[in-house]
């Protein structure tokens, strides 16, 4: 591995099937690829090449994006320049950060390892004692960033994941590109325009864990308050150039639409009247 690699993945605890609706609302080309009983998202293209934010910065947006999207726990790893780290996000609840400088020493919140051995079902002693002691400098001093994160990736497997041949921690985005375009299983996600976001929006309802939510008051209720919470996000977000928050905004904005327009199709006969004038936008 180089130390001069910069890229990343995000890691969802979810089948494709669940997230590639919230998936496609982030408006960038995507490859989806299965890995156990985890999703793994890699980059197509390298947005935080020419924007304000950094890799880090971009995939924990995403990250977030996905875990409202999905309702699972969704890890965003990145490496940059021998730098190492990852955000969990988990719905709506806090995301957590931690990362490694090029030697390793930690810096990130202390209670990092314990919300994602918490978030994640993972064994409360034995796991989260090695996820601890990727926290300590002075456990193995020798022991440089990139390896504490594919420490902590080869930890997951103890949670299911599995990932594909080839895409690992600290490879370039162009070697993990490569590599996830042959994955089994392995698809790639683009944005159509206007009808992507209708029909992502109402699967990510439908076949997520608010499905009972898609109708009535409850239905309403959320997608108000999505609304609501998606606008002002996706304002901020511009108003400071900042792309990852403001792919969160959007898919908060765009689900709550979603379920009010679906909401108050079926009242006025079927499910069908959204699907027609919406399906002919660009």
């Amino acid at each position: 591995m180089s130390r001069a690699a910069t890229g990343g993945m995000l890691l969802c605890r979810a089948e494709p099937v669940a997230v590639r609706p919230p998936a496609h609302l982030l408006r960038v080309r995507l490859l989806l690829a299965p890995a156990g009983a985890w999703s793994v998202l890699v980059p197509e293209d390298k947005p935080w090449r020419d924007g304000p934010e950094t890799v880090a910065e971009v995939l924990s947006g995403w990250c977030t994006a996905i875990a409202i999207g999905t309702d699972r726990p969704v890890l965003s790893l990145w490496w940059e320049d021998g730098r190492t780290g990852f955000a969990l996000a988990g719905g709506l609840r806090r995301t957590v950060a931690y990362a490694w400088d090029a030697t390793g020493r930690p810096a990130g919140e202390p209670d990092a390892m314990r919300t994602l051995s918490a978030r994640l079902g993972l064994d409360p002693v034995l796991d989260l004692a090695e996820l601890e002691r990727l926290t300590r400098a002075d456990a193995d001093p020798a022991v440089d960033g990139e390896a504490r994160l594919l420490a902590l990736v080869a930890l997951l497997t103890r949670a299911g994941l599995t990932l594909p041949p080839g895409l690992a921690p600290g490879e370039s985005a162009d070697r993990l590109r490569g590599a996830a375009r042959v994955a089994p299983g392995a698809e790639t996600l683009e944005w159509s325009g206007r009808r992507d976001a209708v029909r992502a929006g109402l699967d990510a309802v439908e076949r997520g864990p608010l499905g009972p939510w898609v109708r009535g008051p409850r239905a309403r209720l959320l997608g108000a308050a999505q609304v609501a919470a998606g606008a002002p996000l996706l304002a901020w977000a511009a108003h400071r150039r900042r792309p990852g928050w403001a792919a969160a905004g959007a898919v908060l904005l765009a689900q709550g639409a979603a379920s009010l327009a679906y909401d108050r199709a079926r009242a006025l006969g079927g499910a069908s009247s959204v699907s027609g004038p919406w399906a002919a936008a660009p």
